[in-house]
Formats: structure tokens, sequence, C-alpha cells
């Protein structure tokens, strides 16, 4: 089974053609980051406009670079939420279109759910076998921040999440509170890897024995008050060293709840994915973590760890396989329905929708 995934949920547009077992046979992604870049961050209405722009030659694109026809495709998938809702609006009507036109099976996909089966896509450069699960996963990016158990591609339960800002939003402030521009945390990384992370020091958020939530509104407050104290940091070194001691806390506080998390369900595997999973710092310091502790560590490619439609069709694959489909009337949301829960008091599990 073939088939096309359509990514719109923020300000990348994205098109992938897959195969039921996780094999990528195209992902093309149209980025807009030079067009919000003045802005300091992603304006809603110019990317819904960019949106409508792009799609038509991503998905000619994608079906190019797979050397499929449209004819052969087997259903359409598409991120129908959480995310900005006039983008996301851009791609499943688009998705609609096509599901109507052609007469497919069309899927709606949980953007979430999306990165949490990210490691289960394989891709030419780099055919890593799928993970096990059940596994303990944690999603950090720049709208998200939280830890999942696994156990199947229709079943997860969240374990916790942040409090207040997610860690992606948290690098993109202070990189503008350091002005370093937008987006902020490769920037922000780069400079840490340059950086002592002892010269400074920053808060420990939240580190309440037992807790699976995370915080970092307090750290990046506290942030702030340094520079206003401090005033513009001329040197490079200096800017260096917060920035490591920035990341070195934020790092540490996602990898320790993660091997708490393995270790309070007994799941000796840990997927890290989102697009904060793309920090060199953090793959670095969870690496030498999870041996440590006798955890297997899996990392998504970088290309599979930002937004992509690769993870959107697979995750669409999957629920098919399940007898899952969504009908015309697939509508968009901002804020998960389904994921939202905390301490495992609620599991996702896909409701069985009537074929379009």
């Amino acid at each position: 089974m073939l088939v096309l995934g359509i990514e719109t949920s923020c300000d990348e547009t994205g098109a992938a053609v897959v195969r039921a077992d996780g094999e990528v046979l195209s992902d093309v992604v149209q980025s807009q980051v030079k067009l919000h870049a003045p802005y300091g961050g992603v304006v809603p209405e110019l990317a819904a406009r960019a949106h409508v722009q792009n799609i038509i030659p991503v998905l000619d694109g994608a079906l190019a670079q797979a050397g499929v026809p449209l004819d052969q495709v087997d259903a359409i998938a598409v991120t129908n939420g959480p995310g900005l809702v006039g983008a996301l609006l851009v791609g499943v009507q688009a998705a609609k279109a096509i599901a109507l036109a052609r007469g497919l099976p069309l899927v709606g996909v949980n953007h979430l759910v999306g990165h949490l089966l990210s490691a289960q896509i394989t891709r030419a450069a780099s055919p890593e076998p799928q993970v096990e699960y059940p596994f303990i996963a944690l999603l950090v990016s720049g709208g998200h921040t939280a830890l999942y158990e696994v156990r199947s591609p229709t079943d997860m339960a969240q374990l916790g999440q942040t409090r207040d800002d997610a860690a992606g939003e948290a690098f993109d402030k202070v990189a503008k509170l350091l002005g370093l521009g937008y987006p902020g945390g490769p920037r922000v990384d780069r400079l840490a890897a340059q950086g002592d992370p002892t010269r400074i020091k920053l808060p420990r958020p939240l580190r309440r024995p037992g807790s699976l939530e995370f915080s970092f509104s307090g750290l990046k407050t506290a942030v702030a008050q340094l520079v206003a104290a401090h005033g513009t940091y001329d040197s490079e070194q200096e800017i260096a060293d917060l920035c490591a001691a920035f990341q070195g806390v934020v790092v540490e506080s996602l990898i320790e709840k993660s091997l708490e998390a393995c270790r309070v369900r007994a799941i000796p595997r840990l997927v890290i994915t989102g697009g904060v999973a793309a920090n060199k710092g953090l793959r670095a310091h969870a690496k030498l973590r999870c041996e440590a502790s006798g955890v297997a560590l899996t990392v998504p490619p970088f290309q599979s760890c930002t937004d992509n439609a690769a993870m959107i069709a697979y995750a669409g694959a999957c629920k098919l396989s399940a007898g899952l489909a969504d009908s015309l009337d697939l509508d968009v949301f901002s804020r998960s329905p389904i994921l939202g829960a905390t301490e495992g008091t609620k599991r996702y599990r896909s409701q069985r929708l009537p074929r379009s």
C-alpha cells in the first residue's frame, strides 16, 4: 500500500509517499523560515498564505521524487491537528480534494502521533530497524514537551507534560533575549558547544521526586533577569557560556525525567523525537545517560525529527491497517483532544469512522 502524506500544521509545507511498512519513497518539505524570520516567530496568516502557494508544487515534487503517479496512490493521510487552524485547513482541503477526485480513503492524523511514530519510518540514507513496542517516547518541540508510553501505533498514553513553556519555545525565547535571531534553537545549540556550562548558575526546574512533568518558564525568566542585570553581552564567549548553562539545564531535565519514566514503567527503550531532538547537545547527553542506565536509545535522523509528511503518511497507513479511515467531513483542531491527559489517566485510541 502506498500512502500520500500531507503536513501543514505550522510553517513547513510537506508531502511524502510512504509504503505501509514505513519505507519512505519521497519526502519533500518547503520551509518558511526566511518568511517568518523578520518577525522572530511564525505569523499564522502568512503561514497559511504560503501553504496555499506551496502545496501543489510540493505534492508534485513528492510524487515525482517517488516515481509514483497519482493513480498508483492507495490512500491520502493528512495532519488535521493540533496546529495553526489556517495552515491545517490548506492541507486538509487539498487532501479532501484528491481523495474525492480519486475515490481514495482519507485518513486524518494527529500531528503528535506522527512524531511518536517517526522512529518507525525507514529512509534509504539511514535504514535503522523499527523500535520494538512498547517504548517510552519523549516528544520535544517548539510547541510540545511530553512523555508517552507507546504500546502500539494506535495505543499510547501520556505520562507527563510541560506545565508552561515547551522546551523548543524556551530555546527560541532565550535566543531572542540574546539577539541570536530566529529560529533560535539551532543557534543556541551551536554556541552552547563552545561555552562552559559551569560558569553561570541557573535554577533546576521542577525537580520534585517522582514527577514526570516539566517546566521551563522559570528558567527562561532567570535568563531574562540575568540579561536585564548584565545589559548587552558584548563577548561572544559570555553568550556561549550562557547558552551552555541554559541548554545544560534543559537537557538534564529532559533526560532525567525520560529515564525516570523508563524506570517507573519498566520499559528499557527510549525514543526522542520532535524538532528539539535535532539538538546535538541533547543527542550526546542522552546517549551517555542511556548507555549508563541500560536503556536502548533511538533518535530518528534529523529529517524525521522536524515536521515532515513521511511520519504522517506512516501514521495514516497504521490507521488504515487497523481498519480506520475518515469521511470527507474531517475537521481540523488547534489543540489535541486525544493526547492531552497527564499521568496516564487517558489513552489515545483511534475511533472508528465511516469510510468516505
